[in-house]
């Protein structure tokens, strides 16, 4: 019984971690990113001061970053003392068989057990991480998330984080955009400390874009500055 309850238990770490990076990359943050972000709270081994400035400088991400902790450690004391009880039974054999087992046998017990978590734990990495069944498994989740509300999409994504709060962000032009069918210069970014490194229209690259540059529904603007100015100026968060 307690093998079987360890494994429900990293089962159900595995869901929670990946809901924690979707909700993380619904605020923003790349997925590759955001699953690391998620990992790391879940699991209490932190990040570098780099990665905490987008975690801490964002409300929404430090109430997700908030519950993942809380949850990951009574996860791991739970898996702690389950793991513990787990080695001195057997999945196979009824506790009430084992007295009657040669000494030899009953001390291959624990390394049995440890052989059979350790398979299972590979096997449900392996379905959360590479498998079709995990990419369906994430999109439901993401939309069920995004249906009930629990985190509201935005339209950017922050891609990289320097020091001091700056960074490179990619941001998606809206209808209710502050920028749409504005050029660079009438959008006036500069005295907002950001500027536009590209802008990607149905499929070209306008790198360093002159000051002329109009910008028009559906472009995505790669900028680097403030990442908090970013989202203040530029990003239009859903109601």
């Amino acid at each position: 019984m307690n093998l079987i309850l360890f494994i429900i238990i990293i089962v159900i770490s595995f869901i929670v971690v990946r809901i924690g990076a979707i909700a993380f990359e619904l605020t923003g943050l790349e997925w590759s990113l955001a699953k690391f972000q998620a990992l790391s709270c879940f699991t209490g081994t932190g990040f570098t001061t780099r990665e905490a400035e987008l975690i801490t400088g964002h409300p929404q991400r430090r109430r997700i970053a908030s519950v993942l902790i809380v949850l990951g450690h009574a996860g791991l004391v739970t898996l702690i003392a389950t793991f513990a009880n787990s080695l001195s039974t057997n999945f196979f054999i009824s506790k009430f068989a084992i007295p009657y087992l040669r000494s030899d046998i009953q001390n291959l017990i624990p390394w049995v057990n440890v052989a059979v978590i350790a398979l299972f734990i590979y096997v449900i990495y392996r379905i959360f991480a590479y498998s079709r069944l995990a990419v369906k498994f994430t999109d439901f989740l993401r939309a069920r998330i995004v249906k009930r509300e629990i985190v509201k999409p935005v339209s950017f994504e922050e891609l990289v984080v320097a020091t001091g709060g700056y960074g490179v962000s990619s941001i998606e032009v809206c209808k209710d955009s502050p920028i749409l069918d504005k050029t660079l210069i009438e959008a006036d970014l500069r005295k907002h400390d950001i500027t536009i490194l590209v802008i990607e229209r149905k499929g070209h690259t306008i790198s360093n874009p002159s000051a002329n540059t109009k910008i028009l529904f559906g472009d995505r603007l790669i900028c680097f500055g403030k990442l908090d100015h970013i989202r203040d100026e530029l990003c239009v968060v859903p109601q």
